[in-house]
């Protein structure tokens, strides 16, 4: 059973989904406007723990879907050398984890921050280096207290914990958000279909609510 704390929404999602990457943006916009205090929580859904390594040409393929869907979030097709390409993003997740120690608001900017980096800069997310200068371009990311926790491993079994979790029924994907009332909506505001096999294909979206996340934040500020 999840359980979430007053006033915050749990996030469960991978760095390199681009439904996630749209979700994020359109409820952080929202807040925004709305000027709620709500903090989101964020897990690891790792995709790779169940796929294998990120397979570049799925993730481009759907950024070509999603970029129709909500350009507003930002996407670009991978323009860096393709042996930068990051197959895999576990030491990112768990600099998010690390940065939740300092707080949701640092975990927040840093899981925006690596998103931007990735989907708009083509930066090698997963590279230690790059972490730890995408969390010095944030304002609220200790960068000395990361790059000791990401060294010693501090958070490591923090991503494995969620894994645990997201290999039941309790979290159907990536991006699934919990709220304090007990629901939760899994890729909300977005309905799509594949044309053409997965990555080789695209997706098609059959309906597309940008409303959702105003209600949504209302519902739990």
């Amino acid at each position: 059973m999840i359980t979430v704390t007053p006033g915050t929404i749990q996030v469960w999602s991978d760095l390199l989904c681009p439904f996630a990457h749209v979700a994020i943006h359109r409820l952080t916009a929202a807040r925004d406007r709305l000027g709620l205090d709500v903090r989101l929580d964020h897990h690891t859904f790792a995709l790779e723990l169940f796929n294998g390594p990120h397979p570049r040409p799925g993730t481009d393929s759907e950024a070509v879907g999603l970029g129709q869907i909500a350009p507003e979030a930002g996407f670009r097709l991978w323009s860096a050398a393709d042996w930068l390409y990051p197959s895999t993003v576990l030491l990112a997740a768990e600099a998010v984890h690390a940065a939740k120690a300092q707080g949701l608001g640092p975990a927040e900017d840093l899981d925006r921050a690596l998103r931007k980096a990735f989907w708009l800069e083509s930066k090698s997310i997963g590279h230690r280096q790059v972490i730890l200068d995408v969390a010095a371009e944030t304002s609220t990311v200790d960068v000395i207290a990361l790059a000791t926790a990401l060294d010693e491993g501090k958070y490591r079994s923090h991503v494995m914990a969620d894994h645990k979790v997201a290999q039941t029924d309790d979290v159907t994907g990536s991006p699934h958000l919990f709220l304090p009332d007990g629901s939760s909506v899994h890729n909300p505001g977005i309905d799509v279909r594949w044309e053409g096999p997965w990555a080789a294909g695209y997706p098609i979206a059959r309906d597309t609510d940008p409303g959702w996340a105003e209600n949504l934040l209302k519902s739990v500020g």
